[in-house]
């Protein structure tokens, strides 16, 4: 796999083509379970949290919802008999049909798109939010992701803020010093910009392989107590299950990652 990230970004012409390859495989897969789950009898509802990215950013390809879609979410939640809570209550009442909106990556759209319509809605959620970029070290510069006033809006308009790291990388590729780096700094980081404690991390990537026993050693060292994962039954040991929602979910995709469609699944990239 590295050696064709390698390659991609050589050939840009290449890396179009993948990420087009990404985006039809991860459809396919995505309306054949959701069919699969529409035909099937639904069972028990269970408390769930679903893992958005952005709400209206193109350039982060599946992980975008439109605004149109995300409210339109949120509508059948709330038609199909779903309330909206934190992940905490989601967690401690696991057979209620309750549902935890978290955000990761700190995309601005979340703050200009989603935060009004949660406000509206009075609906709490989490943003995990990677604190180098904050800072200004995304490749692309602030062009799509937050600075710390941004961050600190969020904040101010009811999100609970946590950590996604200080870079965005791949756990399951580290060595020991830089997994334990990007734990502590980020928690470091938004104690010293936000005056936060917080013992919440979302795992970038959030797939089985991106999380090894190191990581889950070092994340309890840098005091983090509760590590959500972007997977439910294939996640790694010891994380909390969270739904994936991507922008191909139209509303019988959508009900069905509620009714469990895809807890089986993981993302491809």
């Amino acid at each position: 796999m590295n050696a064709l990230r390698a390659a991609l970004s050589r050939y840009p012409a290449a890396h179009v083509a993948y990420r087009a390859a990404v985006r039809g495989r991860m459809t396919g897969e995505r309306w054949a379970l959701g069919l699969r789950s529409a035909a099937s009898t639904a069972g028990p509802r269970q408390g769930r949290i679903l893992a958005y990215h952005s709400i209206g950013t193109p350039a982060w390809g599946v992980n975008d919802v439109s605004p149109r879609d995300f409210e339109r979410h949120l509508q059948i939640a709330v038609d199909d008999g779903w309330s909206f809570g934190t992940p905490a209550q989601v967690l401690a009442e696991p057979d209620r049909p309750l549902l935890a909106l978290t955000f990761d990556d700190g995309v601005t759209t979340v703050l200009t798109k989603a935060l009004p319509v949660l406000r509206h809605h009075r609906i709490p959620a989490t943003a995990f939010i990677v604190t180098g970029w904050a800072d200004g070290r995304h490749p692309d510069g602030y062009a799509d992701v937050l600075d710390w006033d941004g961050v600190r809006a969020l904040r101010d308009g009811g999100l609970t803020i946590a950590s996604h790291s200080v870079t965005h990388p791949d756990f399951g590729k580290l060595d020991a010093s830089s997994t334990s780096r990007e734990l502590a700094e980020s928690r470091e980081r938004l104690r010293t910009m936000l005056d936060l404690e917080t013992d919440e991390f979302a795992i970038p990537l959030g797939q089985s392989a991106n999380w090894p026993e190191a990581a889950v050693r070092a994340a309890a060292q840098a005091g983090y107590t509760t590590v959500y994962a972007q997977a439910v039954n294939t996640r790694p040991p010891g994380t909390v299950p969270r739904t994936f929602i991507t922008r191909i979910d139209r509303p019988m995709i959508f009900r069905a990652a509620l009714r469990g469609g895809y807890d089986n699944w993981e993302e491809w990239y």
